[in-house]
């Protein structure tokens, strides 16, 4: 992955002092092949909305099933500027266990796949719109994002130097993207590079703003990936956080919203791990935080699951499964 050059989300906004934007400038995103609100289709605009949205609605809790996946920390084992990656990742593996009707075990995708092949992003930051348009174009190709057991999350790219990542091999390769490592000789020994592993892909992308775009589309087809000012953030402990923000920085995963007290409000999945906020999570009063602002989705396609038979069956060393 090539270096990344850290600056402000807009011309207009920096961060305080002490802080880094997770988002890049436009210029820089263009300069990487990333259409800045680009859409695959415009199924989104094709959806029924409802005359009257329900006060409260969320995909964690959703006549009593939860369809959320796991919270993460996006700044362990060492900080990583990849909220743009765990905000898109998130959403989409709610997406998926929707699609299963949160049957089985859940499916987590590999945010270090993308990270490490992507091409739209890095520790240093990246894009609201890069990711899904990334897996779109992998998607054509057959390919698909790696599940999490085949690329555990490292926090590292090729241009961080932070913790032991200036030690470590994060190039697009196959045993960057799904690996084993088997523990016997015969079995194949040392790590091994797949060429096939569980894997998840979409057939479609897009991007919105504003509330109601942001409600028919969370309540049709599941959580989406949103840009917000984080600064007011850092601090957060519960309740309603409810500043106007300055810029978008940073990137989260939107999974549904509430009312409280005649206060509406985004429930918002962050990447700082659960010991942050409420358990991981935020919530944002409409229109607060730019949170309204700069919002993508994506739809998914094939994914690797029990129920769909379609695993292929790997030796513990990865030997009958090893890439080329």
């Amino acid at each position: 992955m090539l270096a990344i050059t850290l600056i402000a989300a807009s011309s207009a906004y920096a961060p305080a002092p002490g802080r880094r934007s997770e988002i890049l400038s436009h210029d820089v995103q263009r300069n990487m092949g990333i259409k800045i609100r680009g859409n695959f289709s415009d199924s989104h605009d094709k959806l029924l909305s409802s005359a009257v949205m329900p006060s409260n609605f969320t995909w964690c809790n959703n006549a009593g099933v939860n369809y959320c996946t796991m919270s993460r920390n996006q700044h362990i084992p060492q900080y990583c500027g990849s909220c743009w990656a765990h905000g898109a990742i998130s959403a989409l593996g709610d997406r998926i266990k929707i699609a299963r009707g949160a049957e089985g075990i859940d499916v987590n995708l590999a945010v270090q796949h993308l990270l490490n092949c992507g091409n739209v992003g890095s520790c240093s930051g990246g894009s609201i719109d890069g990711p899904y348009q990334w897996m779109m174009e992998i998607s054509k190709t057959g390919a698909g994002v790696a599940y999490e057991t085949s690329n555990p999350y490292i926090a590292c790219t090729s241009d961080s130097s932070e913790g032991f990542c200036k030690h470590v091999d994060t190039t697009c390769k196959a045993i960057n993207i799904a690996r084993t490592c088997g523990s016997f000789s015969q079995e194949g020994g040392t790590c091994t590079g797949l060429s096939s592993y569980p894997n998840a892909t979409i057939s479609d992308y897009g991007s919105i703003s504003g509330k109601d775009a942001m409600m028919k589309e969370i309540i049709a087809r599941g959580p989406i990936s949103c840009g917000i000012d984080a600064g007011p953030l850092l601090n957060y402990e519960k309740g309603i956080a409810d500043a106007s923000g300055e810029g978008v920085d940073h990137v989260i995963s939107v999974v549904g919203w509430g009312n409280e007290a005649g206060v509406p409000y985004w429930i918002v999945r962050n990447s700082w791990g659960e010991y942050w906020g409420e358990m991981g999570y935020v919530r944002v009063a409409f229109g607060a935080l730019k949170i309204e602002e700069q919002c993508s989705w994506a739809v998914p396609k094939d994914f690797t699951s029990a129920e769909k038979a379609n695993q292929v069956h790997c030796h513990e060393g990865g030997d009958n499964c090893k890439a080329a």
